[in-house]
């Protein structure tokens, strides 16, 4: 006995095989019931008898008119529409055993899997052998084909008997036995395919028999079924035989195929346009978004651009904290909104590609690069405003001070200068002796001193006057004004010397005597006045600093001026000791003084006075550096908090993006765990924001102390920023990645495995681990793949997988090739065919064959897309359904 089991392993259909060998084996278990036994015989031979007709000739014993093999290879050609060998005529049982194995050849060619079914069986009249070997050719050319909503063969079978029985009363498919006792599946089945045939509402439940007979006549009289079962065979079984039943079921089947085809186009159509109203919808929603998110762009820019001086630094703080403000509160949402834009794009596309459909492309100027243009635009006016606002502010604390300077300097001189021009312009020489005289030239001589000594403070005036026009100071007008009236008055306080100088001289040859003391003392008593003037001045100057360096530096000058001061008190006593050397002559000579000094107007009494109030300066000015020192001091304690944080901070982010540039190129597992590793993971880097707001904190606070510089780091708050931003967008961005891998996968039907092998092939030559290999290492890659590469052939693909010219080729483009190449698609001439079978093989369709057909919202969507058909065939209402059927593939306009 010949064993198809081992001839039939290379058959292409393992699944079908796998199947089938089941049946077998489980059939031959059932067919020990001699009323199933009876059941099969005849519905198998009146399925057999269907087919001989057409051949001429019949059967009447299944197990005895197989013997010779003949038969059997006539129904196997006429169910196949295929030649076998030629059989041989003789009478001899070999002659009968080559033509059995030339047929059980023939079925094994067809991926069965015939299991302990031999030819001298089958010759032999094996009853239970002969059955099976039937039943597999039933599977294999009446059952194994049909196909309903990606489910065949036997689930395939009983799901288009559930779903054509649904709307029946009584009737509840869930096998191919006791759910067809009572006959009204049957009669189900017919009426929901033909109603004119059967009245189903005049059938009972109590009435098995009549329903079968009714059933089974009508199928045989109108639909060309011939009866293979009695009504009383099935209604006097406990259980009706499975493959009986199956077998009558599906001849129900192929007989309604017609009205199957156009319920599986209908589907097609509403499946292809559930697709394209979604991206539709996706479309809008991105242009919206786009759309609202550069016009913020565009109003807030030129709030960022605005360089409007302020007058104080009040008023520029108070920017300071809009742009704060604007920084913390509104910038926030829309860099979220940015990347939920970028996310969208990518779902778009990806959907779009594995829908087989062009790819979106936006309206102008709203493209994801524009909006990272804007953005980067935005970002740097932003930039650009916050350094204008700092140095605004040191600008204008810098105006404030020398304001302020030159109005000290200012009062001081005019104080100075008070009643100088009506001294030099008195004649009081005229009537005055000649040692008054010459008293009076000494005094001048003093006052020039003087003059000279205030020339340095003039100059400054002038000189602050001239920094505070080129800082652009507010008030410029009114210190200009004022410096303006200095100069004047100290021109002609010059010319005012100038001429009592002469007159003097011209009167000194009358006048010879003069107090030598007194002059001694003028002349002494003068720069020592000033030299006090101007140490008080200093001990009053106010400073700006902003180190430790800068106020230790004012601290050192402080010591080094006190240092200096015992100096001075000898000189003050010295001063003093010739005003007392003049007494002590008058007196012993009898000399009476007409009282002050006449070469000058400072007294002993006033030097004094400013010699205690410098005094008293001295500590003050020794408190207010301490204190700088110690406000300086806390600085730069602010300043080492924030740089260790910032450090700290600066790691962190460094550390997470080598981590997640790893984590998208080594990732492992199905991409559901990946999935939810990487959110997971997106969760840790969030529960890390708390740091980044107690670094916001201190950027805050060393903002408010005016701190300008940090030497204990190298980052930025700004450069922080950038960072966590780009931290964020990343991890979204490889989750977004791992989802649309996801669609792929159950879009094209790729199994894990293979998603695990392309991952692998793609790291091995992503010799860089940037997640994308040049042109180059993708040729080599589809080469170890087992393709042979010409450059035409290269460069189509490459316009696949690259279609921006790029030269990189990301995963996803890869896995969306490999998918492309290995899985079918939705075409265009496929929806075309649905179309044609929905409109009864016409070139056009009608608007009320498309709402018969598809669910009301599609057809409508169908029907206001639709150009009218114009075709020499047209009727009235014809649509032209070719034309948009290309357009939902970008072949065309729609």
């Amino acid at each position: 006995m010949v064993d198809y089991h081992a001839a039939n392993n290379q058959s292409s259909t393992g699944g079908v095989q796998i199947y089938m060998e089941q049946e077998n084996d489980w059939d031959r278990d059932l067919l020990l019931d001699p009323a199933w036994e009876k059941q099969q015989r005849k519905t198998f031979t009146a399925w057999c008898n269907s087919h001989l007709r057409k051949s001429g000739t019949q059967i009447e014993n299944i197990e005895e008119d197989f013997r010779d093999g003949l038969k059997l290879m006539l129904l196997l050609e006429t169910i196949s529409g295929e030649r076998l060998p030629k059989p041989e005529r003789g009478k001899m049982r070999v002659h009968k055993i080559n033509n059995v194995n030339k047929a059980l050849d023939f079925i094994a060619s067809k991926g069965v899997k015939l299991v302990s079914i031999g030819a001298e069986e089958i010759v032999d009249g094996n009853a239970k052998m002969t059955l099976g070997m039937i039943w597999t050719i039933i599977l294999r050319f009446a059952i194994q084909d049909i196909s309903v909503e990606e489910t065949s063969a036997k689930e395939g079978l009983l799901l288009w008997c559930q779903r054509k029985t649904a709307p029946y009363k009584n009737v509840n498919v869930q096998n191919f036995h006791i759910s067809w006792k009572d006959g009204l599946a049957f009669n189900a089945l017919i009426h929901r395919h033909r109603p004119d045939l059967i009245d189903y509402d005049s059938l009972r439940k109590d009435d098995p028999v009549t329903n079968l007979n009714n059933a089974f006549e009508v199928a045989e009289k109108h639909l060309d079924i011939p009866k293979m079962l009695d009504a009383e065979d099935i209604v006097g079984t406990l259980r009706p035989d499975e493959k009986a039943i199956m077998t009558y079921v599906s001849c129900f089947y192929h007989a309604f195929s017609g009205a199957q085809k156009a319920e599986t186009a209908a589907n097609r159509i509403c499946k292809v346009l559930a697709v394209n109203q979604e991206n539709e919808q996706m479309m809008e929603d991105y242009e919206k978004l786009a759309s609202e998110l550069l016009e913020w762009i565009r109003r807030t820019i030129p709030w960022l651009e605005n360089r409007t001086q302020e007058k104080t630094v009040n008023d520029m703080q108070a920017k300071q904290e809009d742009f704060r403000d604007y920084r913390c509160v509104h910038k926030p949402p829309k860099v979220q909104e940015k990347c939920q834009l970028e996310i969208s794009f990518n779902t778009l596309q990806t959907k779009l590609r594995l829908s087989n459909r062009p790819a979106f492309m936006p309206s102008e100027g709203r493209m994801v690069s524009d909006i990272n243009g804007a953005w980067h635009t935005l970002e740097g006016a932003e930039k650009g405003y916050e350094e204008w606002i700092l140095s605004e502010i040191r600008r204008l604390e810098r105006l404030e001070h020398l304001a302020e300077k030159f109005h000290q300097k200012a009062a001081i001189h005019e104080s100075w200068t008070d009643g100088k021009e009506a001294m030099l312009t008195q004649k009081d020489y005229e009537t005055s002796t000649l040692s008054e005289v010459k008293a009076l030239l000494r005094k001048h001589e003093a006052f020039e001193s003087d003059l000279a000594a205030h020339q340095d403070r003039v100059e400054q005036i002038a000189a602050i006057a001239q920094e505070l026009n080129e800082l652009d100071y507010y008030d410029s007008a009114k210190v200009n004004a004022r410096c303006q009236k200095i100069c004047d008055q100290w021109d002609t306080l010059g010319a005012f010397t100038q001429s009592r100088k002469e007159s003097l001289e011209r009167t000194e040859k009358q006048l010879e005597s003069i107090d030598e003391l007194y002059l001694e003392y003028a002349k002494r008593a003068a720069p020592f006045n000033n030299w006090m003037e101007g140490a008080m001045e200093d001990l009053q100057d106010m400073f700006i600093v902003h180190n430790i360096e800068e106020i230790q530096g004012l601290i050192t000058a402080h010591e080094q001026f006190k240092s200096t001061l015992a100096e001075a008190n000898k000189e003050r006593e010295a001063i003093q000791a010739i005003q007392s050397e003049v007494q002590k002559i008058a007196q012993s000579n009898g000399i009476k003084l007409s009282g002050a000094n006449p070469y000058t107007t400072i007294t002993p009494e006033s030097i004094d006075s400013k010699w205690e109030k410098a005094m008293d300066m001295v500590p003050l000015r020794d408190t207010a550096l301490q204190d700088e020192l110690n406000k300086q001091n806390s600085n730069d304690t602010l300043r080492a908090k924030f740089a260790t944080q910032a450090n700290t901070v600066g790691a962190y982010i460094q550390a997470k993006m080598e981590e997640i540039g790893r984590i998208s190129i080594e990732m492992n597992g199905t991409l559901e765990d990946q999935l939810t590793n990487l959110k997971e993971y997106q969760k840790t880097i969030m529960s890390y924001m708390p740091e980044i707001n107690t670094l916001e904190g201190y950027h805050q606070l060393i903002q408010e102390a005016l701190i300008f510089d940090n030497q204990y780091t190298s980052y930025t708050m700004e450069h922080l920023r950038v960072g966590w931003e780009q931290l964020l967008t990343t991890i979204a961005r490889t989750i977004n990645e791992v989802e649309n891998q996801i669609l792929t996968r159950d879009a094209k039907g790729i199994t894990q495995e293979q998603l695990h092998e392309y991952r692998a092939s793609f790291n091995h030559f992503d010799k860089k681990r940037s997640g994308q290999m040049v042109s180059e290492d993708f040729r080599a890659l589809l080469i170890s793949t087992g393709n042979s590469l010409g450059e035409s052939e290269f460069a189509r693909i490459m316009g696949i997988v690259d279609p921006n010219g790029s030269g990189a080729v990301t995963f996803q483009a890869f896995i969306d090739f490999m998918s492309r190449e290995t899985t079918d698609t939705d075409t265009a001439d496929q929806v075309i065919a649905s179309f044609k079978i929905l409109a009864a093989d016409k070139n056009f369709i009608t608007a009320e064959e498309l709402r018969r057909e598809l669910p009301p919202d599609q057809a409508e969507y169908c029907i206001a897309r639709m150009a009218p058909y114009t075709g020499a065939d047209a009727a009235p209402g014809a649509l032209d359904y070719m034309s948009f059927s290309t357009a939902l593939y970008g072949e065309s306009d729609l």
